[in-house]
This record gives C-alpha cells, structure tokens and sequence, in this order.
C-alpha cells in the first residue's frame, strides 16, 4: 500500500459495498457471506476458544468495517480493531461500527500500534493491492504487531481460479490488483520469521451448489477454490 493508492479507495468509499455485490454475483452470494467465511474459519482454527477470553483482533486494510459484525459474532468477547490507508473509507467504517471496533487510519510506512499488540489478525484480499516490493515490509509489519502466540490470517485470490481472475479483472476496485499466487505469499510469511506456516484453499462452492460446502474443510489440498488463505503463528 501506498500513497498513490489511497485517493482509490477514497473514491469507492460509499459504493465499496454495492461494487463488491455487483462483483460477486455470479457465487449467487451477497458480500456478508465471504466476510462471515472468513470469521468462521478463523474460530475455527484458533488455538482458544472464541468467548473464552478478550483477545485483541486487528483487521488490516478493514476498507469499510464489513468484516467487523462477523468478526464480533465469531469472537463475542473480542475487542475489534481496524486499520486501513483510505480516510475516507474508515471513516465510513467509524460511521457504522464505531460501537463496537476502534479504528485507525494508517498514513505511514508503519502500522499504528505498539509491539505484540494482537491475539488475531486478518487480512483479507489485502495483499494484492500492495505493490509487490513492498509486500515483505508489511508482511514483517503485521509480524510485529502479533503477539508472540497469536495467529495471522491472509486470505487471498487464487490465481489458479478463471473464475476468481475475470471477476478481478471486471472490478472497478481491483484496477491496481497484481494477484499473488500461494508459493509466494507462503514466501513472505516465512521470510517474515514465522516457524508455524499453513494454508489451503477455501471457498470452492458456489450458492446453488451450497449442499456441498460441507465438503471443503476436506478439500483445502485441491486449487481450484476462489480464494486460499495462508494462517501463520510466531
């Protein structure tokens, strides 16, 4: 991310959510579904239980806070955070969900927070966005604001799916996207000095074959989903 991206996403600041509805259509899917997704399997993979104690969650690049209600419903006693280079989009995020998350708008080469400041941390098709020689600065960026038991989350396009690459090519958002396939954001995590790196692929069905997502938990080895998240500790 940099400053040349930020007047971007100030502008789809108040129409990010319907562009991503657009966008998606053809999962016969509305943008919550994704962002409920990803909360899930963050819980699920989470090394403690969700309402047992109040961990610290960031959400980087949060855009307009739409991962938040799920990320509270997946972790009810979490206290939410999220950071985005767009003003004008966290201020609509502050606008909505400013009740429950704090947010904070990043203006530098560095993250806003304090060493091991967080239990969890999502990304979420974020890393697309930043340009590729400065993938490893914020890779070791979020490698600093993790606790040194916590977990980072990274989802992203997969490159490997046409599906998944002409609806990037087809969004107005996405203009700047340069995908990056698993090998390398495998790469930078471990470039960033995490020892524990996993990942799979995610997100194979569409709605009218939803009767069988309960399938994909066992199918993280196949690439062909939409997106593949790759899931890190210290």
């Amino acid at each position: 991310m940099n400053d040349s991206s930020k007047p971007e996403f100030d502008q789809y600041a108040n129409s990010y959510t319907q562009l991503h509805a657009a966008n998606i259509k053809a999962s016969g899917e509305e943008p919550p579904y994704f962002a409920a997704y990803k909360a899930k399997f963050m819980a699920g993979k989470s090394p403690t239980r969700a309402d047992a104690v109040p961990l610290e969650i960031l959400d980087f690049g949060c855009g307009v806070g739409n991962s938040i209600p799920h990320l509270q419903q997946a972790f009810p006693k979490a206290n939410l955070n999220g950071a985005d280079l767009s003003g004008e989009s966290v201020a609509v995020a502050s606008a909505s969900h400013g009740a429950i998350a704090s947010f904070k708008v990043i203006d530098s080469n560095n993250l806003p927070y304090e060493d091991a400041s967080f239990d969890l941390i999502l990304v979420a098709c974020v890393f697309h966005h930043i340009p590729p020689e400065q993938r490893r600065h914020w890779m070791a960026e979020l490698r600093r604001v993790l606790k040194p038991t916590g977990q980072l989350f990274v989802f992203e396009h997969n490159i490997l799916n046409p599906l998944t690459v002409k609806a990037v090519n087809d969004c107005p958002f996405d203009e700047d996207a340069i995908l990056l396939p698993r090998k390398e954001l495998l790469g930078l995590a471990k470039g960033a000095s995490f020892t524990r790196v996993n990942a799979q692929y995610v997100v194979f069905f569409p709605r009218p074959l939803s009767a069988l997502r309960q399938l994909e938990p066992l199918m993280g080895w196949i690439p062909f989903g939409a997106q593949y998240v790759v899931y890190a500790t210290p």
